[in-house]
């Protein structure tokens, strides 16, 4: 068995009585016999999914990306049969030849990703979802079916950009704006839809959009992701390249007077310098550990989110370790394309593209991702690394290879997506409100959560800042509801 680079479609497997079973999704392998997971539950309160080879059953694995399996003998072993290889040009590059080819590769990738029914996709006013609808119309030579969401919430919404970009390649353009009400309607479908818990917030809003495009015939949708991945376009790789220039002064220099003045207590009480006290504390930490120092379980505290019994009964340094082995895997030197490989297995294979797979399948449409095509792929493996991240330019090559095909105000708007103001609607809905109390009761029960973190969360946590802690009620609360569908008896304790 294998599984193709970015886990775009995935494969589990379990050995039973010395024969292998397999199947596309983990609940097929599993009965009513078959244990849950206990580590698998923390993995996903760090994630917010299931990071492959585990999955939420006991037994029941997943190839991860880029690997295969062999089978023989009644043991199963797992190894990569391919890993990210960067390389940087031996000599001179010329922009204006990169460019041709790489608006050639785009034309190519969106035209395999075409099965001849009305052309489609998802448009958020990104530039990657802008790109493939532009591409749509020069494949085809038909104006591609947008579909878009939006929130009446302010800082959520973006429909101005994708109205922009629909209106720039006259596009036939459609949208929906989610309400409180369509989440509680379809929160506990889309969460028990997914074959393990899984907690982005925008596999809502991505269902919504898929449904909205089959009501209307649409068959197949495209989706962009993958462009910020493969080119450098998420504002961490400008951030993490700022911390990498505390690591050229001089070791002897950081040792001796910047770490020892900048961690003092004196600092940490002075406003004007607390910034540079946190700047040390973060470029101090090694990749890829300090891409967690915001982690909303880790920030919390483990030991005030969960349990005593159910911390003793897993490994809390289990996802730092996992984290640290895939940091490994790509062949390069060079730390911004390490992050980008490494994004590739967390971000794409774990996260978004489950997203986006399990919301259009629920709603009965097929997907594609022409940013993902093998040729734009090996070409981003020899682009340069100076062309993804110029300075703290993000994705510098993308977008001034397609300007004059994207409008301008797209290629400088910053990055949101279908991100959901779930925090923020949760404290002003009174239905929206009472389910969240209720899963998040239910799941105190449970012995994993502590109760009275649950408590504070709903009662004055989530009010002081419902968009941070919103978060933290979305991911407990979907995991409530896959497991009142999926394995409704568990209790640690048991």
């Amino acid at each position: 068995m294998a599984v193709d680079r970015f886990a775009i479609q995935t494969m589990c497997y379990r050995v039973q009585d010395g024969q292998l079973r397999f199947a596309q999704r983990a609940d097929e392998l599993a009965d009513a016999a078959t244990p849950i997971d206990l580590q698998a539950i923390f993995d996903y309160l760090f994630f917010h999914c299931i990071p492959s080879p585990r999955t939420i059953y006991q037994g029941v694995h997943r190839l991860p990306p880029g690997h295969c399996a062999q089978f023989q003998g009644g043991q199963v072993r797992v190894l990569p049969y391919w890993r990210a290889q960067f390389s940087e040009p031996g000599g001179p590059v010329s922009f204006e030849s990169l460019k041709a080819e790489f608006r050639g590769l785009l034309k190519d990738a969106v035209a395999r990703q075409l099965d001849g029914t009305r052309p489609a996709c998802f448009l958020s006013g990104g530039t990657d979802s802008s790109t493939v609808a532009g591409m749509i119309r020069e494949v085809s030579g038909q104006p591609a079916h947008t579909y878009s969401i939006g929130f009446q919430a302010e800082g959520y919404d973006e429909m101005a950009f994708a109205r922009l970009a629909a209106r720039h390649f006259g596009c036939e353009h459609h949208e929906y704006y989610v309400t409180p009400d369509d989440l509680v309607r379809s929160i506990a479908e889309v969460a028990g839809s997914y074959d393990q818990p899984f907690g982005n917030s925008s596999a809502l809003p991505a269902y919504y959009c898929a449904l909205k495009a089959r009501g209307d015939g649409v068959t197949r949708l495209l989706a962009g992701d993958g462009g910020d991945e493969l080119f450098g376009g998420n504002s961490r790789y400008a951030k993490q390249s700022v911390f990498g220039w505390y690591q050229r002064i001089p070791a002897a220099l950081r040792r001796a007077v910047l770490e020892p003045v900048f961690g003092s207590a004196t600092v940490a009480r002075m406003p004007l310098l607390k910034k540079g006290r946190s700047y040390v504390e973060q470029a101090t930490v090694p990749m890829p550990d300090r891409l967690q120092m915001y982690n909303l379980l880790l920030r919390l505290g483990p030991s005030t989110v969960l349990t005593p019994e159910y911390l003793a009964r897993i490994n809390v340094d289990g996802p730092a370790q996992h984290q640290r082995q895939v940091w490994e895997q790509a062949d390069t030197e060079s730390e911004l394309n390490r992050t980008l490989a490494f994004d590739w297995r967390y971000t794409l294979a774990e996260s978004d593209l489950p997203k986006v797979r399990g919301s259009t399948q629920l709603a009965g449409v097929s997907v594609g991702y022409p940013m993902l095509d093998q040729g734009l792929l090996d070409f981003s493996l020899r682009l340069p690394e100076r062309y993804k991240l110029k300075g703290l330019r993000l994705r510098w090559f993308f977008k001034e290879a397609l300007r004059g095909f994207l409008p301008d105000e797209i290629l400088t708007k910053k990055k949101q997506g279908f991100g959901l103001p779930f925090g923020v609607w949760m404290t002003r809905h009174d239905a929206l409100r009472r389910l969240a109390a209720d899963s998040l009761g239910s799941l105190s029960t449970r012995g994993i959560v502590r109760p009275d973190f649950i408590r504070e969360l709903l009662e004055s946590r989530i009010h002081e800042h419902p968009g941070y802690f919103g978060e933290m009620v979305w991911i407990l609360m979907m995991l409530e509801q896959w497991l009142q569908r999926h394995a409704p008896r568990l209790r640690v304790d048991d």
